[in-house]
């Protein structure tokens, strides 16, 4: 199944609603009534997990789609936002792509390299990137498989971690890298963490339509330009490994989000090196996920 969040364009207080996505023609069935939980506040896909858990939020979209066949939403009726909004934890993990660490010159590393994201990072998968304008001259694009966590979960086995997946998403780690690598005293954070620095989307796409997330074509599109193109086969540490991993440090939650890294071709290490301005257009691409489209503006 394909979950998204979605807004109806006529609804004027904007509420957020959750619903299934039909790729082939584009509409939505809305799943807001069928899973609101007595006394739960509003829904979205972070409570509708939190709530019901992954087994539960499928069950529920099972039903409603064997009950209101002619209940769906078009396209010209919504507006998609990210999939995910407000999660406890936007995690990323950093050189984790063989051939990305190739084109820096960079020993892989042993441990996954973690940092982090604030939520209020993330925007929708067609939304505007705003640019940073007097703060940054170096924004760079990364295309990025994304994990949705489903399920509460400390000290993970490696062996256990597919069963605390969601699913995946589409990220694109924006980033700084003036203030990634020359500011900020080498801190990362202020250098990928800016406002609008996490388009994701466009759906969740749920683990079990995903049977090896360690065999999906990526790439990212700069104007039309080919400038990632590799494979999630290049990740150092794969999806569950990263699961665990981060597990033992903190508590993974229903929502949480981890980026499990960006292969070559960013505009850092291009020669010379290449920059995002004002009016590009970025396109990160997952096999069988889907597209994210973001102008920077």
């Amino acid at each position: 199944m394909r979950f998204v969040q979605f807004r109806l364009l006529d609804d004027s207080q904007e509420t957020i609603r959750v619903g299934v996505y039909d790729k082939d023609n584009g509409n939505v069935l809305d799943l807001s009534n069928a899973l609101q939980q007595p006394n739960a506040g509003p829904i979205n896909m972070v409570n509708a997990l939190a709530k019901l858990g992954s087994r539960g939020v499928m069950d529920t979209a099972a039903r409603s789609l064997e009950t209101q066949l002619n209940q769906h939403l078009d396209k010209s009726k919504y507006q998609l936002l990210a999939p995910i909004t407000s999660p406890d934890k936007v995690a990323c993990i950093g050189m984790n792509y063989k051939d990305h660490c190739q084109e820096q010159g960079a020993p892989i590393p042993l441990e996954p390299l973690v940092f982090s994201k604030f939520p209020s990072c993330i925007i929708g998968p067609f939304d505007n990137i705003p640019y940073p304008a007097g703060l940054s001259e170096q924004l760079d694009w990364e295309a990025e498989l994304a994990v949705v966590i489903g399920k509460k979960g400390k000290n993970i086995d490696a062996s256990l971690a597919k069963d605390y997946i969601f699913g995946y998403t589409v990220a694109h780690d924006v980033t700084a890298r003036d203030w990634q690598l020359k500011k900020n005293g080498g801190q990362w954070l202020l250098g990928k963490a800016m406002d609008g620095f996490c388009p994701i989307g466009p759906c969740i796409l749920t683990a079990d339509q995903v049977p090896d997330p360690h065999r999906l074509a990526i790439s990212c599109r700069v104007n039309g330009q080919v400038k990632q193109n590799s494979t999630t086969a290049q990740l150092v540490h794969g999806v569950y490994d990263c699961v665990a991993w981060l597990s033992k440090f903190c508590t993974l939650l229903p929502g949480d989000i981890i980026l499990t890294g960006t292969p070559p071709g960013v505009g850092v290490f291009a020669k010379p090196p290449q920059f995002l301005k004002s009016g590009d257009v970025v396109e990160c691409e997952v096999e069988n996920i889907g597209i994210i489209r973001n102008s920077v503006i």
